[in-house]
């Protein structure tokens, strides 16, 4: 009798004790929030929400919601050098927010203190990389907590269309020398991340070591410095943005006539595969990586 051949192995799903979605913000923290917001209006976002009570603004284009800190409270904005911005967290959607918090905590996280004030929402989160936080969201859907703690800026479209398709593909983290295993073994044992093989790349900056999400939304990357360099200025912290788009040269083109410059050189140019922004602000940059739709 014929069988039908998908049903003869069940492939156990990948393990996401976490109920981890796919990523629901990403956080900058600035003391010069206009200069940001510049450089992120040039990447198609739109500042649609202020925080009730905070220094904070909400941008966003298509599915991606962006978050700029400049709270002069929060240490991580009193922190920066000079101004330059700094990528200060990451919110993963999750099932239930308070069970993934206390899960990390029982794994040996660290637990960021709440400073939520009255009326607003108490979002659970870790420390990162850095000075950098994981926060846990599980209202994303009908509700978000954008309801609660900010305030809609009037006559904005609060849903503002993405450029060439732009999503989220996942964020690169620069690390210590020999740090990879170290790392490694953290994003497997914390949120069940997956090292992909080494021959399984994307976009034009194949270094490091890449990591899929449990539910396969997006990407992580840890760069060690160049061999042979006894010092690397930079800091373990996240270092920059990754954007995938169903056709980098469509997104190339839409960019530049925002204003947005690409890196090109001999080594490095916009093609079918990916493309770098210069770096503006002295530390903000964003990758561009072809994704399928």
């Amino acid at each position: 009798m014929p069988v039908n051949s998908s049903h003869r192995e069940e492939v156990p799903d990948l393990p996401n004790r976490l109920g981890i979605e796919g990523i629901e913000f990403i956080e900058y923290a600035t003391s010069r929030p206009q200069a940001l917001g510049q450089v992120l209006e040039r990447m198609g976002f739109r500042p649609v929400a202020r925080h009730r009570s905070r220094e904070v603004t909400l941008y966003r284009q298509g599915s991606m919601n962006l978050v700029v800190n400049a709270n002069p409270d929060d240490a991580r904005v009193s922190a920066t050098v000079d101004g330059h911005p700094v990528l200060s967290a990451v919110a993963l959607r999750v099932r239930d927010a308070l069970q993934a918090h206390r899960r990390c905590l029982e794994l040996g996280a660290w637990a960021v203190a709440s400073h939520a004030q009255a009326m607003e929402l108490h979002i659970p989160a870790i420390h990162g990389p850095g000075a950098s936080r994981f926060y846990f969201v599980d209202r994303w859907q009908e509700f978000s907590i954008y309801d609660i703690d900010f305030t809609p800026i009037p006559t904005v479209d609060p849903h503002p269309p993405a450029v060439a398709g732009l999503g989220y593909f996942g964020v690169v983290q620069y690390i210590g020398c020999d740090r990879a295993a170290d790392w490694i073994a953290y994003y497997e044992h914390m949120f069940d991340f997956r090292l992909l093989p080494d021959e399984e790349r994307f976009g034009i900056l194949p270094k490091g070591k890449l990591m899929r999400s449990p539910c396969g939304r997006f990407l992580w990357q840890l760069i060690e410095p160049d061999a042979g360099l006894e010092h690397d200025a930079t800091p373990e912290c996240l270092q920059r943005i990754g954007f995938g788009t169903p056709d980098v040269g469509a997104a190339v083109a839409a960019l530049k006539a925002r204003g947005v410059e690409f890196v090109e050189s001999h080594r490095l140019h916009p093609e079918d595969r990916g493309a770098l922004t210069r770096t503006a602000l002295e530390s903000v940059a964003f990758e561009l990586v072809h994704q399928d739709a």
